[in-house]
């Protein structure tokens, strides 16, 4: 299928797939800087815990377009998983230990948050638009790159239903304990993608790679 794409249909796609991502980056900053912040005034692990899994998405994704910025990429591919990695494995244990310390009575419970409803309830949303548009954008261009991270949108859709649930539930029943676990699968959900960048299947997208992919087709042919 991708055989058939004009030099212009290729470029107009890598086009679409940067401002797609860049899109995706920039929703993700807010929404990291509203949830950590909706967090904080309700004491909420769930709120934290997804805006710091927002901030490093962010940080991974800068990391692997940092790394093909270099001249050889490959020298610096497993020290910049490494540190994706251990992102992720710190928030895990930064999220699980304060919802267990919630649950056990150490910490406060968490309160109403409406911002936090938001934010969350826009995720949903934007979200799933965002990954359908990739994966069709993507599967076009023949790019696995673009379909795999299309995915990864996506379990963050289910992520941010999750939080959303456990906020709602608190908010009209008071079950202060739906926060917490909401937050526990938000640090499993860490785990995972600490293993995944561990072992190399990180779905961060490269823009530096799709970058180099546009010039290089510029050039070819």
């Amino acid at each position: 299928m991708t055989t058939s794409l004009t030099d212009a249909r290729r470029a107009v796609l890598h086009r679409r797939i940067r401002l797609i991502v860049g899109i995706t980056i920039g929703y993700n900053l807010i929404e990291a800087a509203v949830s950590i912040m909706a967090g904080a005034a309700a004491s909420s692990a769930a709120l934290l815990g997804f805006g710091l899994d927002s901030l490093v998405e962010v940080l991974s994704a800068a990391a692997v377009a940092w790394q093909f910025t270099r001249k050889e990429p490959e020298r610096y591919e497993k020290p910049t998983l490494r540190v994706i990695a251990y992102a992720f494995f710190a928030l895990a244990a930064y999220v699980g230990v304060s919802a267990v310390l919630t649950i056990a009575g150490v910490l406060p419970e968490a309160e109403h948050s409406t911002l936090g409803l938001v934010i969350t309830a826009l995720s949903v949303i934007i979200m799933p638009f965002l990954s359908l548009a990739e994966r069709r954008t993507g599967r076009e261009l023949g790019s696995a790159t673009a379909v795999a991270d299309s995915k990864q949108t996506l379990i963050c859709t289910y992520l941010s239903a999750a939080v959303l649930i456990g906020l709602v539930l608190n908010s009209l029943l008071g079950w202060a304990w739906a926060d917490s676990v909401a937050a526990l699968v938000i640090a499993v959900f860490a785990v995972r993608e600490g293993i995944e960048a561990w072992r190399g299947d990180t779905c961060a997208t490269p823009i530096g790679m799709l970058l180099d992919e546009d010039e290089d087709h510029g050039h070819g042919a």
